[in-house]
């Protein structure tokens, strides 16, 4: 496995402090935060760890309600809150120095059969007439600024091949709709809890940009304050994050210094596998704009 990859992975190990208990360290991107995606998929760890195999996570909501530091390490605290015939529930709260900065609920399910429908996958190109990201990024370095360079050409655990390419550093107005493949760089063990914490982690990435989009501004501009606040994700059939998924994303609304977006996640032939959706502060400050 590619060092990159390798290093997630362990990242959404976690180390066992107790019964119930869990810690976990904190990956630097270069933004100067915690990457919500991150402790999204730490949490997801915990909870499941207390879970016993045979139950997958069918759903989880989370709220983030702190940034958190970096330099400190996060402790994740497990609630047993049910175990029953078919369902289990648990509820943890990402801790540090004593402050909740992030709580989850997330609910896990006996593998049963029922009635089945979804909703089409889009026709789209197939990823391998796309280029990724980082070779995006490559293409324009010069013109990028040396801290965002340093961010754009990083070594990256997951490839991300966008249908429709914009520039960051020059939005333009654009309908709130955004295609893109994901997946690891490299194969993954067989364990299937795996692939949900890493498709969760993954799920932040270019998602609350959407809403920004039909506004011709993005996180990189002046003034722009932006923030998950929270976010919600269901798993609706098995897949592999070490193949290609395709991320729909749009955003129905934007109101209150706030927008929504939703999410679906599709394997390659054509089955919806995961949904997501999160709320997040897109506030544009004015000069005279004081935190409260």
């Amino acid at each position: 496995m590619q060092p990159v990859l390798a290093a997630l992975v362990d990242l959404l190990t976690l180390e066992r402090l107790d019964r119930d208990l869990f810690r976990g360290s904190s990956q630097d991107l270069g933004w100067g935060a915690i990457f919500g995606g991150q402790v999204l998929g730490q949490a997801l760890s915990a909870a499941a760890q207390t879970v016993d195999g045979e139950r997958p996570v069918h759903s989880f909501h989370g709220y983030f309600m702190r940034a958190g530091d970096l330099r400190r390490p996060i402790v994740y605290q497990v609630d047993r809150l049910r175990d029953g015939a078919s369902f289990t529930t648990r509820r943890v709260s990402a801790i540090q120095e004593g402050e909740a900065i992030f709580s989850l609920e997330a609910s896990f399910q006996v593998a049963e059969e029922g009635f089945e429908h979804q909703d089409a996958m889009p026709e789209v190109p197939p990823p391998d007439d796309l280029r990724s990201e980082l070779e995006l990024a490559l293409a324009i370095a010069d013109k990028l600024p040396p801290p965002l360079r340093a961010i754009a050409l990083a070594d990256r655990p997951i490839e991300i091949r966008p249908v429709e390419v914009r520039d960051p550093l020059r939005p333009r107005p654009s309908p709130p709709r955004r295609q893109m493949w994901y997946r690891a760089v490299d194969q993954l063990p067989d364990d299937p809890a795996l692939h949900r914490y890493l498709l969760a982690y993954a799920s932040d990435f270019s998602f609350l940009g959407t809403a920004m989009d039909p506004h011709g501004t993005s996180w990189l501009q002046p003034r722009m304050q932006v923030a998950s606040l929270d976010h919600a994700m269901w798993f609706h059939r098995p897949f592999r994050f070490d193949e290609w998924l395709l991320y729909v994303v749009d955003s129905p609304s934007a109101s209150g210094g706030r927008g929504l977006v939703r999410g679906q996640f599709f394997d390659r032939a054509g089955r919806l596998v995961a949904s997501a959706a999160q709320e997040g502060l897109i506030r544009q400050r004015s000069d005279s704009f004081k935190k409260p």
